[in-house]
Parts: structure tokens; sequence; C-alpha cells
């Protein structure tokens, strides 16, 4: 299976590391240049001066011998995408299959964990990009509530949005993860009491895997619907192409016709959205944010796929933003996390379903405790 397009940049390391950590490309390491998986960024940038704040716990873990950093992984350009296909340093390919797509932006941090090339990696989450590639690849992806982890150092997308996250083949591995980006971080003592079970029109299999899951994990659940799923999904495309546009308007001006042709589209229709329309954006995320304070005092955590079926194929890749289920949670700033459970079906699926569970802001601690008892009861194994 080619792996070389993993990887924008590969680093010497000392095998005797207990950790091997890879970067997402748009996140800064001192000496070397942030690319944003983009030829006309990568054509002009100088070594960065500094790290990204986010990698201060990795690179003490580094001077202690316990991390080594392995590269900076491949991505969708700029992180506006969520198919991972990148037509200048090459498309990860799909660890189960390479006609499928690895899933964006964070696509080279999922298929270095998913190929053994990390342990951890770090990618980010404007709109799915963590959580979409951790379900297309079978691994388990944590996008951060935010403002959790500082972004200073990290290119931007849309900063109301933006989120650094970790990525790992385990629960274990993205709780390790996360000690490297908040020192101290610890699961909670006890997991989720209520689970609220969000249904959104998905494959047999898939809400057959989930609904298997978390019963065998002995979670009490309860139906519970999210009136505003579209309304909220329709104004997280409106803040995010708004905010993007402002900060990459003059690099398509001067550079439209040497970007990725799926970002240049991207970014020109998001030169015409209106102040008008993300009045009616920011008026909606507060609706939205009411529904989900009421969903909460229901329920500890939602549960709901990551992904609606299987990834598509490389050819079909655009259908993927039709069933992705995840940019509300950003709109919202909570955290989320995704994980690979088994499908206990007759027929073999090239990748497992991806369970998606949800918390209140800061509650990082609970999803990961709960993830891990899900994964323990039901979670996939290759």
């Amino acid at each position: 299976m080619p792996q070389e397009a993993t990887f924008i940049t590969r680093l010497d390391h000392a095998d005797g590391a207990r950790l091997w950590v890879a970067v997402k490309d748009l996140i800064d390491m001192a000496g070397l240049p942030t690319t944003s998986g983009s030829k006309v960024i990568a054509a002009r940038a100088l070594p960065a001066g500094h790290d990204a704040a986010c990698l201060a716990g990795t690179r003490v873990a580094e001077a202690a011998g316990e991390v080594a950093i392995v590269g900076k992984t491949n991505m969708h350009e700029l992180a506006f995408g969520v198919t991972g296909i990148n037509p200048w340093f090459g498309t990860p390919a799909n660890p189960f299959d390479p006609r499928l797509v690895p899933g964006g932006s964070s696509s080279g941090s999922a298929t270095a964990v998913a190929t053994d090339q990390a342990d951890v990696a770090y990618g980010s989450d404007t709109g799915g990009s963590i959580r979409i590639p951790a379900a297309c690849c079978g691994i388990v992806g944590l996008k951060t509530t935010l403002g959790r982890v500082p972004l200073d150092g990290v290119l931007p997308l849309a900063p109301s949005l933006d989120t650094v996250g970790p990525m790992a083949a385990t629960v274990a591995g993205v709780v390790a993860g996360m000690r490297l980006l908040e020192p101290g971080f610890q699961p909670a003592s006890g997991i989720a009491s209520t689970v609220g079970r969000v249904r959104l029109p998905a494959e047999d299999w898939v809400d057959t895997a989930i609904d298997s899951a978390l019963r065998a994990a002995g979670l009490r659940t309860a139906d519970l619907a999210l009136d505003g799923w579209d309304a909220a999904t329709e104004a997280t495309a409106v803040i995010l192409g708004s905010e993007a546009w402002s900060i990459h308007e003059a690099l398509w001006r001067e550079h439209a016709g040497e970007l990725s042709p799926d970002v240049a589209a991207r970014l020109q229709k998001s030169s015409t959205i209106t102040a008008a329309q993300i009045g009616a954006a920011r008026a909606q995320a507060t609706a939205w944010d009411v529904e989900l304070q009421q969903a909460f005092a229901r329920a500890d955590l939602l549960a709901l796929p990551t992904i609606a079926t299987t990834p598509p194929a490389v050819e079909d890749a655009a259908r993927l933003t039709e069933i992705r289920y995840v940019s509300p949670f950003n709109l919202a700033g909570l955290p989320a996390i995704a994980l690979p459970v088994a499908t206990h079906t007759t027929k073999r699926r090239p990748v497992p379903a991806s369970l998606q569970l949800v918390a209140p802001a800061g509650a990082e601690e609970l999803l990961c405790a709960t993830a891990a008892a899900i994964e323990e009861a039901a979670g996939f194994r290759p």
C-alpha cells in the first residue's frame, strides 16, 4: 500500500521513544516550513521561528526521551475540504481500501496512525476534519472544546470554529495525545449515565453497530431529536466559508489557478456570502446553543454516526459532504470523539462503523472515559 503521501516532511527520530507523534502541516514547528498542504504556500514558506503553543507539552516529553516527532502530515489544501485529496503532495491512501477516500482535512494524520507510522497524530477540526478521517480510516479522533487547546502558531481557516486535537488507534492513544496537548489531562473516574441517541439518516448496519456498542457498554440510552440540525449545518457552512474567505482572499486573488480546483471553487463561492447571511447564521448559532443545552439537560452525552455509510470512492469523493454528521458541533464549540465500533453483520464491511459521542463544553474527560468503556465492550478489532 502506498504510504509516501501520508507525510509532507519526514523526520529522523530516536527508535527508543515510547510514543511516535505526527503533526498536521498547518501547525508550526520551529525550523520547518508550514505548508498547509498548498504548493503556493510551500513555495514561499520560511522555516517557522517558533513552535505552535500546542506543542509545548510534546517538546517537554521529547526532551525527556518519551516522545519522538516523526514528521509533518499531509492534508486537504488549506484544511478547506473533507475528502483528504491533495493534488500537490499526493492523496494519503485509505488503509482499508486505497480506492476509498481517506477523509479530510487531517488525512495524513489519520493514515499515519492507521498504518502504524505514528502512535498519536495531531489534527485540526473546523467542520469535522479530525472526526471525518478518523471515521474513514477506522481510528479514534477527538475534536476538543473551542479554545481548550491554544491555536497560536496554527494556520487558521475559520478562527471562531478552529480546534486542534489528537488522533490515535485507540482511546488510550487519544488520552496520551491529550496529555501532551494538555499536561495533567485525566479521563473522568466514571462514565455517562444517560446517552441521548440522535437518529439521522444512516444505513442500517451503521445504526445497528452503534446501538449494539452502546448496549454492550451498559449505557442507558434514550432517543433524542435535534430539530435544528439542518439549519445548524447550513449556518456552520456560512460562518466557516465567510471566515475562510477573510483569511484566504488575497491568496485566492493572486493564485486561484494554482490552488486545488475544489478549494479554489469553495473560496470563490465563499466570496459571495453576504453580511445578512452571516447575521442570520450567528442568530441560528445562538438558537442551536439553546437547543443543545436543552438536550444536555436530558442526557450526559449525545451519540450518533460520524458518517452515514462506507466512505465513498475517490472518484465520488464529493459525496462525503452528504454523509457526514459533524459540523454543527463545531458551530457550538463542543467536544466530540469518533471511534470505530464492530458491525457484527454477515456482510463484511471494508470500513467499520464510526460512533460519534458529543459532550458539553469542557467535558473531554467524560467523553474519553465513556469512549474507553465502549471500546472495551464493542470496539472494532482489525
